[in-house]
């Protein structure tokens, strides 16, 4: 049977050798979430908040029919400027793979890297869910059913705001998958740390975390678990300022007949502009501010294993 096309950095083979704390990163941020040179420069500000906190960064990528675990920092310069990246999930990895081609990893992707690569946490910004309307629209991200089915830990400041994240939760409950807020009893709502929404789960340690990891495993349990991560105080956005933001945004994106994968592209920018640039920055504070608690995780798993 033939392996899994994995090329390891020189970076992650020297960690996998010596049994350090690996932590997944996904790419898309880079090719789809922002410019050049800003997306390489937060790739880079992200992976050394995952070195500053005990761990090695793993950020993952399709290039020339491999999947990159871990990129060299001329890889990531060539990700960065890159044209016609496609962005991958479940659904395309593998035909993306078996064309040779060049990819982004989605949350879902990502997921499925990762535990072939053997590596147990993965941090990222925030999850796709379920859209509004979708009740119509049926569009429901695979990032969900991914979390139900493969067993990586998953750090995200929430679903974005954009989605329905009351039907995201309950996408979630369905399919067993633990939803734990990180140091608080409400799930975090992206640009905002509140939603006014209890979390199911509160832990407020990163032992606490890894040890429940380690139980799924224990336990036979499919899938992962998902820890919501609120920003940051200073960089947040509250609640009461972004939620008009984002109904003006998504009317824009009705009336112009917005749909589907266009949808999510079209309302980030939207955001963006009426915001005067503060979602970005506040994007770039809880990515940030999640890489340091995935790293955390990823400590606290090497030590508990």
């Amino acid at each position: 049977m033939m392996t899994p096309p994995l090329t390891f950095s020189p970076e992650v083979t020297a960690a996998r050798a010596a049994g350090l704390p690996i932590v997944a990163l996904e790419s898309t941020i880079i090719t789809h979430g922002m410019p050049w040179p800003q997306n390489v420069e937060t790739a880079r500000r992200v992976e050394a908040e995952v070195r500053l906190s005990g761990a090695v960064p793993a950020t993952i990528a399709v290039m020339a029919g491999r999947i990159h675990i871990g990129l060299t920092d001329d890889q990531l310069v060539a990700l960065g400027q890159a044209t016609g990246v496609a962005k991958l999930s479940r659904a395309d990895l593998a035909a993306c793979l078996a064309m040779g081609g060049i990819g982004a990893t989605t949350v879902a992707a990502t997921m499925i890297c990762a535990q072939l690569a053997g590596i147990a946490v993965f941090a990222t910004g925030g999850i796709g869910g379920v859209h509004r309307g979708a009740e119509t629209s049926f569009d429901i991200s695979a990032d969900l059913l991914e979390l139900a089915a493969t067993p990586v830990t998953v750090v995200a400041a929430g679903a974005k705001a954009i989605l329905d994240i009351p039907k995201t939760l309950e996408v979630l409950e369905t399919h067993g998958v633990p939803v734990i807020a990180f140091g608080q009893d409400e799930v975090p709502a992206f640009w905002s740390r509140a939603s006014g929404l209890r979390a199911p789960l509160r832990m407020d340690t990163a032992a606490q975390i890894a040890a429940a990891h380690l139980m799924r495993g224990i336990l036979g349990l499919p899938g992962g678990q998902l820890v919501t991560n609120p920003i940051p105080p200073e960089a947040e956005i509250p609640r009461d300022e972004i939620v008009p933001v984002i109904e003006a945004a998504l009317a824009e994106a009705q009336a112009q007949g917005i749909s589907a994968k266009a949808v999510t592209p079209f309302l980030l920018q939207r955001i963006f502009e009426i915001t005067e640039g503060r979602s970005l920055a506040a994007n770039i504070a809880l990515v940030l501010n999640n890489a340091r608690l995935g790293a955390k995780i990823a400590v606290e798993i090497g030590r508990l294993a």
